[in-house]
């Protein structure tokens, strides 16, 4: 069995022009989490581990963008325990969302605008003020910055769904 046939056309047609296959990391986490069941990732460095949390839950909210009007809600909080890996993951994220949405135009269907926002220390108030204005669908923090939203009232308010 293809395991991308689980995921939305435009998602597994990134996925497959961006990587040869699925990770054996990928391959078994990939059902679970699309399950909605719990998942306990435990692999070497280098073996997909990102893509394997991240794909599943980005196939969910781009079949919702689709369905209907995607909320101004977060849903999904990585927590990274290094300020330069959080930002290595929103790099990775990039990527992954801007194909999704060329595959999804290259399919004639709409626009599904996830909006991703890395909150460390170093994040200028201005893009804090955005996020708690407009919250993302996607957050990645790290465990400091995220105790400091969720003492904050506006984190608090972004962190509410």
């Amino acid at each position: 069995m293809d395991i991308l046939a689980s995921f939305h056309p435009a998602v597994a047609a990134w996925f497959r022009r961006a990587f040869e296959a699925p990770t054996p990391a990928q391959t078994h986490a990939w059902p679970a989490i699309q399950q909605g069941r719990h998942v306990l990732i435990a692999a070497p460095t280098g073996s997909g581990k990102t893509f394997a949390a991240f794909l599943a839950a980005i196939d969910g909210l781009v079949r919702e963008a689709l369905t209907r009007t995607l909320p101004d809600e977060t849903r999904i909080v990585y927590v990274s325990p290094l300020k330069a890996l959080s930002n290595d993951i929103n790099r990775n994220l990039a990527a992954p969302l801007a194909g999704i949405r060329e595959e999804l135009n290259a399919l004639g269907l709409p626009d599904a605008d996830i909006r991703t926002f890395v909150r460390t220390g170093d994040t200028p108030q201005s893009e804090r003020t955005k996020a708690s204005r407009t919250p993302p669908h996607i957050v990645v923090t790290t465990p400091e910055s995220l105790y400091i939203l969720l003492g904050s009232e506006g984190g608090r308010n972004m962190l509410a769904t």
